[in-house]
């Protein structure tokens, strides 16, 4: 039985956190499990922990401060998300990392708060899920500050170019991958890049409830992406890649698992990856 992770679901969305039960229940019977709930703010972080604690070895949590949300940082916030970070379900920091398509964030706050967050990874020795939207270069410049004390760093949901790939590549970083490969519109250069990636630095991801598949055939009624949908994203993906599927989800599942310290369900052998 292939199984998957989902390593970026926005599981405390309005979209998504009236129906966690039946979001975890289909996943599950599309062998998604367990899935990777994002704290976006330490109030959210919060929640994740909470709602991870009712649903245990189906959930698991990210604590941090997104871009978007950098100017609530302030000099209490380190000392309160040490204290979220340390929770029993709580797999990684982030998500964290810089936004200047949007700058919700003034942009000295993003590299602050962004700063802050990867040095105490560095000191709590967790790994980290990172962001990053038209902001390589000092996003690369920031990360490259701390990655030789950071176990683990993962880009989620890349969406750069060739050069910023192979600068990430370069830094060791784990990529995520989504539903914006099945983009006719904005995803066909992501298209292209998603061969060069390596076997083992390469994770899928929905981005639930973002970022539905449109190539998805036959279309959902709603836009709503679920993480039931990741088997079709890293199918497309093995597509791409000249890969077995099955092979290409066994891969992504032991890298996740690997990156956040899950235990895996299934052991595939070695020999097959």
């Amino acid at each position: 039985m292939t199984q998957y992770i989902d390593i970026a679901v926005n599981l405390l969305s309005e979209r998504l956190k009236h129906d966690i039960d039946t979001v975890i229940n289909d996943a599950a019977k599309h062998h998604v499990s367990p899935l990777i709930v994002i704290g976006s703010d330490l109030d959210e972080s919060t929640e994740a922990i909470s709602t991870c604690q009712q649903y245990p070895q189906q959930l698991y949590c990210t604590t941090g401060v997104h871009p978007h949300h950098a100017s609530s940082w302030d000099q209490h916030s380190k000392t309160r998300l040490t204290q979220l970070a340390q929770q029993d379900t709580v797999v990684a920091i982030g998500e964290c990392g810089l936004d200047y398509n949007r700058d919700f964030s003034p942009r000295t706050a993003q590299r602050k708060a962004f700063s802050a967050q990867l040095e105490l990874a560095c000191e709590l020795n967790m790994p980290v899920l990172m962001h990053c939207r038209e902001a390589h270069s000092d996003f690369i410049a920031i990360v490259n500050e701390y990655r030789t004390q950071l176990p683990n760093a993962l880009l989620h949901c890349f969406t750069g170019n060739r050069d910023e790939l192979i600068e990430c590549l370069d830094t060791d970083l784990y990529i995520g991958i989504t539903g914006w490969i099945c983009d006719e519109r904005r995803g066909q250069d992501l298209a292209k890049l998603v061969p060069l990636i390596p076997n083992n630095r390469i994770m899928a991801e929905t981005d639930s409830p973002y970022l539905l598949p449109r190539s998805m055939r036959p279309k959902p009624k709603s836009s709503k992406n679920l993480p039931q949908y990741l088997p079709y994203i890293v199918e497309y993906m093995a597509n791409l890649r000249q890969q077995s599927p099955i092979l290409l989800a066994q891969q992504c599942y032991q890298n996740s698992c690997n990156f956040f310290q899950l235990p895996m369900v299934l052991h595939t052998s070695n020999d097959a990856l």
